[in-house]
């Protein structure tokens, strides 16, 4: 194909290409279900189709397309798969999609007002949104879109660190529990906290935050003249859905002068239902809450969201005036998110989170998520009734963790954990469905996250009837053994 320094189509190319594109998202997902939501390969495997060096020449778009779609596009796991209970699936949403596609079509850099107003009322409108939710102050509140909880987790900490503590936070402590998502250590790590002002506060029998615990760390450390500053509650385990005692820790903040941040990256969205809501009693009490729209309010990735009380606490955080940017400013009623957060660039996230919200309305996002819930606990009752299977933590925001254990075999902990290790791995190797294990009180333990609308009971059933099947060959074969070493 000869150069094309100008980087551009006709415009009869433009749109057979872009038709063949949205075709092709269509057909994914008319035909996602049927497909196997796993793809296993080996880096060598990926080499052999992949490597290359960057070619002088161009190729015919078309030609491009295909391999891609081919090769790239079918080649990964199927998030939005009805069987795809691992992780935190990305159900997502067509609405999104297209609006993702529009935002990325007319580049729109959603940083400062003068560049893009309409994209920064719309986030200002969303956010807004958010905040009535949850329940915080709507003039003063404020916040930001993301990339994901990561993100949202790590401006929290830096904006808590700098309304806390100013430049000197050597003295200061912060407290999280054994079951905190990953992402809050990477973010405490980043901005320069050193292991001794950590303190990681043991979780209950039910994998809440031990509120005891709590108090007793944060008097100890005020004896040795040291500075509680935050306290990070989860609102909807990774592990295990559950939520900490939100209201509690509150008060212990607000008696104690510390920040409260909630990272309600997975289980925020919940706070539609009426069952989550209840559970989520105090959120509305935290200086700063992290929420996922790319998880259980259906977006495309990458989409998270950080919530404050006051919207002056990140614009005193991050404000920067270098020169180039200072014919720009505006008034202060027009917000420049860049003022707001950690990126300069910023795309365009509220959009597809306005499209959608705007298209399906509330009603049916709150019905998805009642959907979930309800789902997980269904299937938390059907395996309670089986003589195979143990729960370990009950259904909650629809997360269930439980393992293959038998009524009739006294297996010793370490061969229930590899017989539930296996029951993962084949499932896995099956292809039939995407399940793997957790730890939970030093047991290994399969978990379900079940926050897609669009899978069935049905599948949930075969998913377990399959698991079973394996989880008694392997137990035969583990009986043989015993009885010929015997």
């Amino acid at each position: 194909m000869k150069s094309n320094p100008t980087l551009t189509l006709s415009k009869e190319e433009m749109k057979s290409y872009g038709y063949k594109i949205i075709d092709t998202i269509v057909d994914h997902f008319e035909t996602q279900n049927s497909k196997s939501p796993v793809y296993q390969s080996t880096r060598a495997e990926m080499d052999a189709l992949f490597l290359e060096e960057a070619p002088e020449q161009g190729e015919k778009i078309e030609d491009v397309l295909d391999f891609v779609v081919a090769t790239v596009l079918k080649k990964t796991d199927i998030l939005s798969h009805p069987k795809l209970y691992s992780f935190v699936p990305g159900p997502s949403n067509y609405i999104s999609v297209m609006a993702d596609t529009l935002a990325t079509g007319f580049n729109i850099f959603s940083g400062g007002w003068a560049n893009a107003p309409a994209a920064a009322e719309l986030e200002i409108v969303t956010i807004n949104w958010l905040l009535k939710l949850f329940k915080l102050p709507t003039k003063k509140g404020g916040g930001i879109f993301t990339s994901g909880g990561s993100m949202a987790n790590l401006t929290a900490l830096v904006t808590a660190r700098w309304q806390k503590c100013g430049d000197d936070f050597s003295k200061a402590v912060i407290y999280l529990s054994d079951q905190t998502h990953s992402s809050n250590m990477k973010a405490i790590r980043t901005i320069g906290f050193k292991k001794e002002q950590v303190r990681i506060i043991p979780t209950d029998l039910e994998f809440k935050m031990s509120i005891n615990k709590l108090k007793n760390a944060i008097a100890k450390d005020r004896l040795e003249d040291l500075d509680p500053f935050c306290v990070i509650g989860t609102a909807g385990a990774t592990n295990t859905g559950t939520v900490d005692p939100l209201k509690e820790i509150a008060k212990i903040c607000k008696e104690e002068k510390i920040w409260f941040h909630v990272d309600a990256a997975y289980g925020g969205a919940a706070i539609l239902s009426k069952k989550g809501k209840s559970i989520l009693t105090g959120i509305e009490k935290a200086d700063s809450i992290t929420v996922d729209p790319h998880k259980w309010f259906f977006q495309p990735y990458e989409m998270g969201c950080l919530l404050v009380r006051n919207h002056k606490w990140l614009s005193n955080t991050f404000t920067e005036k270098p020169e180039y940017l200072r014919d720009i400013e505006g008034n202060t009623s027009e917000i420049n998110f860049y003022d707001h957060g950690i990126q300069l660039t910023r795309r365009f996230r509220a959009l597809k989170f306005y499209m959608s919200i705007k298209s399906f309305g509330l009603q049916s996002f709150r019905e998805a998520i009642d959907y979930s819930i309800n789902l997980a606990k269904k299937t938390e009752e059907h395996l309670r009734k089986s003589t195979c299977w143990e729960i370990v933590s009950p259904a909650t925001l629809g997360i269930i963790n439980f393992r293959y254990h038998p009524l009739s075999e006294n297996f010793s902990e370490k061969k229930l954990d590899v017989i539930n290790q296996r029951i993962s791995q084949e499932i896995i190797s099956s292809e039939e469905a995407m399940l793997v294990t957790t730890i939970l009180q030093n047991q290994i333990v399969l978990r379900m996250c079940l926050i897609n609308p669009r899978t069935k009971f049905e599948d949930v059933l075969q998913t377990i009837q399959k698991c079973e099947e394996i989880g008694a060959k392997i137990q035969k074969k583990l009986n043989d053994i015993t009885i010929y070493s015997s």
